[in-house]
């Protein structure tokens, strides 16, 4: 397995980070892919030891401010005052990636109903809509196992993510992990649009029209390609972080 280190958080602040990923998390809650409280998004802090941003357990995603983001270690005890904690289930597996992959610096993980469909098929992800292809060879499956609340559940779920950035988390969600916040909004979106595709394909009559391999892999290849074009999640994130702002009336 050969993973990079992740230099893209480098020319962020810490302040900077909490902005956007406060953006995230309101993106997030405005497309309707929250679960109430639940759930979480984090991005490591460039220049510390395994520390990550994370929100405060108990608020809704529409309540995350910048300010209120807590800092956390990968064993989600917090490094800095809060009157917040974090969200316990979301420590083994945040935890476990954030100190193990160095090219990761952002994690979101989601239940919604597309997806956590998806993950109830023992098949999971099909990779022959246009979204779906995008995700050839990038996704790994983990078997159920309760909440994630346990320690000696991490290097089980490192290992079904090996070197993948879209973790399955069987009978349960998914984790999208990026190396920083745009591309990790891009590909969450990706994953929610190739569910949302699966599920409404099943529901009509008739066998799905399959892509040959080499199509899948040309496809995923392409968008290695755009992934890697840093302006692209970048483009896509503020945009969508401008018109979130405009519906609402902020400016």
């Amino acid at each position: 397995m050969n993973i990079q280190t992740n230099d893209r958080l480098a020319g962020k602040t810490e302040a900077e980070l909490r902005v956007q990923l406060t953006d995230f998390y309101h993106l997030v809650s405005y497309l309707g892919w929250t679960e109430l409280i639940f759930n979480h998004i984090s991005v490591r802090v460039p220049g510390e030891t395994h520390a990550y941003l994370v929100n405060p357990f108990g608020l809704h995603y529409d309540e995350v401010t910048p300010e209120n983001l807590i800092k956390v270690g990968v064993d989600g005890k917090k490094v800095e005052d809060s009157p917040y904690n974090a969200n316990p289930a979301g420590f083994a597996l945040h935890g476990a990636i954030h100190e193990n992959r160095p090219d990761v610096g952002c994690i979101a993980h989601t239940h919604t109903t597309p997806i956590s469909a998806i993950t109830m098929k023992a098949f999971g992800i099909d990779h022959d809509s246009f979204y779906g292809a995008q995700l050839y060879g990038r996704v790994g499956y983990h078997g159920f196992e309760g909440i994630t609340l346990y320690d000696d559940e991490r290097p089980r779920m490192l290992d079904s993510l090996g070197d993948k950035h879209v973790l399955v988390l069987r009978n349960h969600g998914i984790a999208v992990c990026e190396s920083d916040i745009p591309l990790t909004f891009f590909l969450l979106w990706t994953v929610q649009r190739a569910a949302e595709i699966q599920c409404a394909s099943q529901g009509i009559p008739g066998p799905n029209t399959t892509l040959p391999e080499v199509i899948k892999q040309k496809c995923a290849e392409d968008a290695q390609r755009l992934k890697d074009s840093a302006s692209f999640a970048t483009l896509l994130f503020d945009g969508m972080v401008r018109k979130m702002k405009r519906d609402q009336g902020r400016s």
